[in-house]
Formats: structure tokens, sequence, C-alpha cells
């Protein structure tokens, strides 16, 4: 039995008063997690300063209406300085299918364990807008898994495949998410025909032993709020160079993922965690990315090189730039923007991505086809094929086909 069946059978500052918490909306819980909402109410560019609940982890502005969400957000620093804005706005991440009248939702944004003030502005005005919170239980550790001695006993994801450059160690799914934090479902497969490079909008400044508590986070954010069956990137990448196991499934399996709506089906999903909009990602995390590309497209027999023809799936195609069941060609290695419409990876981080294509192919080198032809032992004749079917030569297997999936 392959390990995928048994995965498929076990399934500046602006002025503005600070609004003080109201009553939390309990939702639901994602292991030790708490899910909760919190009123903001009108939000204009004039901005506004809301008082977080304490232990606060991560939070997402949600509205009503359709369209674009054209806010921003800065946490004020255990310092007592303001960090940078970031962008609180959808950046078009979502699965293959979105409940009808669905909220709109912004990116989730760590604020660590310590920060108890966020401040809001929208270019556009905003009439009714509030926070989604990701809060930790009184003297949750923020740093790794509690029983672990440190990062670097964070254990690795199996098998380790040999392809394209080498398979990078990449921490196993189980370093960060608990027991309880399992896909709603079981895992579904599609095809890897590119990748699709992401940021996280997630303010720059973490630290390593940050990371596992941020990804649980992000997991409930994307379970709970946004309704989807598990965390939606396939790998998170950061900025010390750690390569995370996201959505469940397996590393060397073509798990579809809720990364780039219409497009997750023939993709795999890499988030850089932080925000590139105006800063570069690390030299550790773009050698990362670099050498995980390399191996995933090259472990799923796909170019790492030029471009390639994808279809946009009708059901996520309000993420997309193109209008549904078009044929689109994407490069093999391309920004979310490249897809979808959002700002996503950043405009740093995407202008990188030429370098990041190059480094590439040096890992790779020149792709080689191997062909096999069976001969018959000596004295033997071959069989001739059967009447109307091609010679063994012009034989070729069929590819399997894709999984159908929502893809959440």
């Amino acid at each position: 039995m392959s390990r995928r069946s048994l995965l498929l059978a076990a399934a500046g500052a602006a002025a503005g008063a600070a609004l003080a918490p109201s009553r939390a909306l309990a939702g639901a819980p994602a292991g030790a997690l708490r899910v909760s909402s919190l009123d903001v109410g009108p939000l204009g560019p004039a901005g506004r300063v809301v008082m977080l609940p304490a232990g606060v982890q991560l939070v997402g502005l949600q509205t009503g209406g359709a369209g674009p969400l054209p806010a921003r957000a800065r946490v004020r620093l255990r310092s007592g300085l303001w960090g940078p804005w970031v962008s609180a706005a959808a950046a078009g991440h979502g699965p293959e299918q979105t409940a009808a009248g669905a909220a709109r939702t912004g990116e989730p944004l760590w604020v660590g364990g310590g920060a108890r003030e966020l401040q809001l502005r929208s270019a556009e005005p905003l009439e009714r807008a509030r926070l989604r919170l990701v809060t930790a239980p009184r003297g949750e550790p923020f740093g790794i898994v509690p029983g672990r001695a440190g990062a670097a006993a964070l254990r690795l994801a199996q098998p380790v495949l040999a392809a394209g450059a080498g398979q990078p160690p990449i921490i196993a799914r189980a370093a960060w998410a608990r027991a309880t934090q399992l896909p709603r479902v079981a895992p579904e497969y599609g095809e890897v025909k590119m990748a699709f490079v992401h940021h996280t909008e997630n303010p720059n400044g973490y630290t390593a032993g940050e990371v596992p508590a941020m990804l649980r986070a992000i997991y409930a954010f994307h379970r709970d709020v946004n309704g989807w069956n598990d965390i939606g990137y396939n790998f998170v990448v950061d900025l010390f160079g750690r390569v995370f196991e996201a959505r469940a499934g397996g590393v060397d399996e073509p798990v579809v993922g809720a990364h780039a709506g219409g497009y997750n089906l023939e993709s795999t999903g890499i988030a850089v965690l932080g925000s590139f909009s105006g800063t570069p990602i690390s030299a550790a995390a773009r050698s990362t990315l670099q050498r995980l590309l390399a191996w995933k497209l090259a472990l799923h027999g796909a170019a790492t090189q030029g471009r390639v023809q994808v279809r946009v799936n009708p059901a996520g195609a309000v993420y997309s730039k193109y209008p549904a069941r078009a044929r689109v060609s994407l490069p093999r290695i391309a920004g979310h923007r490249d897809a979808d419409s959002t700002d996503c990876p950043g405009n740093t981080l995407y202008g990188e991505l030429p370098r990041v294509r190059r480094a590439v192919a040096s890992l790779t080198g020149r792709a080689v086809i191997a062909a096999l032809a069976l001969q018959p032992p000596p004295g033997v004749a071959p069989t001739p094929p059967a009447a109307g079917e091609p010679p063994p030569a012009a034989r070729r297997r069929r590819p399997p086909r894709p999984a159908r999936s929502r893809g959440c």
C-alpha cells in the first residue's frame, strides 16, 4: 500500500482614537488556539488604533462587500516604536471554490505575543470592519513545540528523494502542528506543472523560535476563519533558510493547495515568510528557495525553465487575472501576481525572480531524457503488434489524470 493510500484512508501615526476590545465572539478552536472577532467599525484614510487583547498572535481584517480590500496595518513593537506598514488586503490566496457571500478577508498578520496596539488605515472608506484574532492561551509558548529541545531538534520530513539539485532538508509538519491541527479532509492530489512563489505579508523581524508558532497561527486562520481544509501553502521558507512542510499530504506528492485560486490543481505553492514589497529576502532564504524549486519541479518531471500552458479552473476564477477556462501561458517559476489579481509576492521579491530562475537553471543543469527498449532474449522472435496497434517504439504511457478537487 502506498503512502498516498494510507493518507487517503486516514483522512505614519494616523490620528484616531484607540479602540478598546469589544466582546470577542468565540470561533472554532484549532488545537490550543482560539479564533475570535473584534469589531473595529468604520475605517478610512485617517486610520484607527486598536487595542489588542492579551495573547493575540495573529490578526486579519474582515469586511463585507466585494472587490479589493485597500487596507494596511502596522503594530507597535516591544521597543515602543511602530513597525513598518504591511498590506492587510487579500492577496488572491484561496481554494478552487469559496462559499457564496463570503466576507472579504485580508491576509493574516503575525503580531507576536507582546503587541498590544495595531494601527489600521484604508485608502477607501470601509463602513464596517472587524478583526479576526488568533489567540494563544495564557502561558502558551510562542516558540518551538513544547517538549522539543530547540529548533535544531525539529525532525525532517520523509522520504528523501534524489531529483534536480537534491532534496533540501524539509522540516516535517509534525514539528510545528499538533495532533489536533489536521486537515478537514484527506489530502487531494493534482499535478505539478509549475511553482508559484508567494510572501505571507507577515512583518519581518521574527525570531527563528517563533516560526512554528507562526505556522500554527496561520493554519488556524486559514482553516477556521477562511474555512479552508488546511493551511494554504505547500511549503514555507523562513528568513533563516529553513523549509517547513506546510499543507499535509507528503512533500514528494502533488498535493493540491489553496495558494493560487484557479491554478491549485496544476501547481505547487512556496511562500517566503515575511513581507517583501520593499525589502529583499535574506541570502539564506533565497538559496533555500532556489534549491527547493529545483528539486520539487524536477521530482515531478516538470521543466524548471521556460513557460507552460495551464487552464484557469472555473471554480477558482474569481481570484484570476484571466477568465474561467482560459489557456494561460505562465513561467514555470511564477510570482503569484503573474496569474492572480494580487501584489504578491511583493515588488522586491517579484523583481528577484529572474535571478532565482537563473540560479535554479544552474542547479538543475541540462535536462536529459532517457528511453528504455526491452529486447527479447536471444533466439526469441519479437511479438508483432496487434492489428491497428502502433509499434512498440511509438507507444507512450498516458500520464495520470489530475484529481478533481476544490483545492481548499
